[in-house]
């Protein structure tokens, strides 16, 4: 069986190089650099694409016109950037402040749509990013025993922070390099792998196993999916363990309810639930109460995080307060806007930056319903979008889309690829 793998032009080199090569990233602490970097290279080589055409070689000329969706990205994240000038103006941060957030702007908020674009443009098959993310897990298994071991042979959490830390960001996690860390409700061990953060590495190792489903060879597929469960089930991520299922189950099982014998399930299933309903209810609300308790703290933390990003909305309506603000000692001094992207844009971007977010990702999910329905092509875009939903209700998406950039990527292929078969 021949397992090897060879990009056939300059984008697809660029993009596999860059996936494969995770671990080596995180080993210097620079992913957070990475991401950004390779967002606006492939952003630069698209625009180049779309400007010469003809004029380049075959595998270097645009695949078709940017699909409408992926313009919706665009023109979403472009409204996100008016949103922060106009919070920043209305707050009178200065022009040093406007500046630095407009950086973070472009290291985050842009990769949303830079990536996907890159994905409808550059001729970047889909095999090349599914590959490269079995790879990945590859060198996570050969890792992993290194890792889990650390814990309890004495080796330190944080092995060091990198210098790159002088470029800015949101915080030194994002350029420290981990063994593995304690969880400060237990004082157990979890594992972040090249994450900045446990919850958010169990996501992507949702991701992962997405990716992996895809592959064709029994080897990689297997790396990719046992590599993923490990990330879901070492994070010890309450979100992540519920996502798996409905990220990766949900696409597959979607399809069926265009079948007639599925509404036919439905009924029986409804018969079920008219005799049983009650106990069942009853088992749902213990399991969400035992779900919620599993770290009673955070999710404390949380939810007085989103309660006081709400209330605080009304003071800046139309375009937010233009950054974070630190919290009170209720949330343990966490920055007010953070922990939920929908709180978050609210009280940082206000309703603007709210409808900049949310339009393109219902025009995303939509499409790639109907996709999923029609088409096996569908499933992972479904899935990846899945993540993102379930993202967005306890992460900062903007902040993580670094890592996320294979995904978004994966999205504009997925709009390239039902241009070209409706063409």
């Amino acid at each position: 069986m021949n397992q090897s793998f060879r990009p056939r032009n300059i984008p697809e080199t660029i993009v596999y190089k860059t996936l494969v090569f995770t671990w080596l990233f995180y080993a210097f602490g620079a992913l957070y650099v990475v991401g950004p970097v390779l967002g606006w290279s492939l952003f630069a080589l698209a625009v180049i694409a779309l400007y010469f055409g003809p004029a380049l070689r075959p595998s270097l000329r645009p695949a078709g016109p940017v699909p409408f969706v992926v313009w919706l990205w665009v023109a979403g994240m472009l409204v996100m950037l008016v949103a922060l000038w106009g919070g920043h103006l209305q707050w009178g941060l200065g022009l040093k402040q406007t500046i630095k957030s407009s950086i973070g702007w472009a290291k985050g908020w842009a990769l949303l749509a830079l990536f996907p674009l890159a994905g409808a443009v550059l001729q970047v098959r889909r095999e090349v990013i599914v590959r490269g993310q079995c790879v990945v897990g590859l060198w996570t298994l050969i890792l992993l025993p290194v890792m889990f071991a650390a814990p309890y042979i004495g080796l330190p959490e944080r092995i060091f922070v990198s210098p790159l830390k002088a470029v800015g960001g949101p915080g030194p996690e994002y350029f420290s390099v981990y063994f593995y860390t304690l969880d400060p409700s237990s004082w157990t061990p979890r594992w972040q792998f090249y994450a900045p953060w446990s919850p958010f590495a169990g996501l992507l190792g949702i991701v992962m196993v997405a990716f992996a489903l895809e592959e064709k060879q029994p080897f990689w597929k297997t790396c990719g999916i046992v590599a993923g469960l490990a990330m879901i089930v070492l994070t010890k991520s309450r979100m992540s363990l519920v996502g798996v299922v409905v990220c990766t189950v949900g696409p597959r099982m979607l399809p069926l309810v265009a079948k007639v014998y599925a509404w036919r399930m439905a009924a029986a299933f409804a018969t079920l639930m008219a005799i049983f309903g009650g106990a069942a209810f009853t088992m749902i609300q213990g399991g969400i109460y035992a779900f919620k308790n599993a770290r009673a703290d955070s999710t404390r933390v949380r939810e007085a995080l989103q309660r006081i990003a709400y209330e605080r909305w009304s003071e800046a309506y139309w375009f937010g307060h233009g950054t974070v603000q630190p919290g009170p000692h209720i949330v343990e001094y966490m920055p007010i806007g953070t922990h939920h992207t929908w709180y978050g844009l609210l009280f940082v971007k206000g309703l603007t930056g709210f409808l900049a977010m949310l339009v393109p990702l219902l025009a995303q999910t939509f499409i790639v319903l109907v996709d999923c329905v029609r088409h096996p092509r569908g499933r992972l875009p479904l899935s990846i979008v899945f993540v993102m939903i379930v993202l967005t209700f306890g992460e900062n998406i903007e902040i993580e889309a670094y890592l996320l950039w294979p995904a978004l990527m994966m999205l504009g292929i997925h709009a390239r690829e039902m241009r070209q078969a409706s063409a």
